[in-house]
């Protein structure tokens, strides 16, 4: 990621947390939440190593093929599973927007993701719209509302990775990461 190495650190950090939370969802009972959480935890993960300041280390010139390649396979998964589940699209344009990214990585990896002197390009300004719009909604989704009476907000048994909220934040987390990214790109 190219910008202050401060900033690529705080994103290297940030992924990486959620990526282990995902870790930690995978856990869960209910197999649709281990499969999501699966595929955020590679999501995670995936964004912690390319959020890597570029001043620290240069992936050699066969990891940026190795990401297309392996986020073109998520992305390709997170298809086939919208079929059974909407939530799954954001996974496809997630997946989708890191084959982007590691494919301009590819084409110019001495630059900044081949912007050149043109302004932002057409794609990259639609994925940030999008995630912009993704971070909005899921912020506004975590705001709590009044519990019932009697209704009990202790969880009460509920483990970590059946937490829904915790889940949300975990989501928010990837899309603000991922808008900083389209950002620095």
């Amino acid at each position: 990621m190219h910008g202050p190495a401060s900033h690529g650190w705080l994103l290297v950090a940030l992924c990486a947390a959620t990526g282990a939370y995902c870790l930690l969802r995978m856990r869960s009972h209910v197999e649709e939440q281990r499969r999501a959480a699966g595929g955020e935890a590679l999501m995670g993960f995936g964004m912690a190593a390319m959020a890597v300041p570029a001043a620290v280390f240069t992936p050699p010139s066969w990891a940026w093929p190795l990401y297309a390649a392996v986020f073109g396979a998520a992305a390709l998964q997170a298809l086939w599973s919208a079929r059974a589940n909407a939530h799954h699209l954001h996974h496809l344009v997630g997946a989708s927007a890191m084959v982007y990214m590691a494919v301009a990585m590819a084409a110019s990896p001495g630059r900044h993701g081949g912007h050149g002197d043109f302004g932002i390009p057409l794609l990259t300004g639609v994925l940030l719209l999008y995630f912009t719009g993704y971070v909005l909604l899921s912020g506004v989704r975590l705001v709590p509302v009044a519990v019932v009476a009697g209704g009990g907000g202790g969880g009460g048994g509920v483990g970590w990775g059946d937490r829904p909220e915790l889940a949300r934040a975990c989501r928010l987390s990837m899309g603000i990461a991922m808008v900083a990214m389209l950002l620095a790109f």
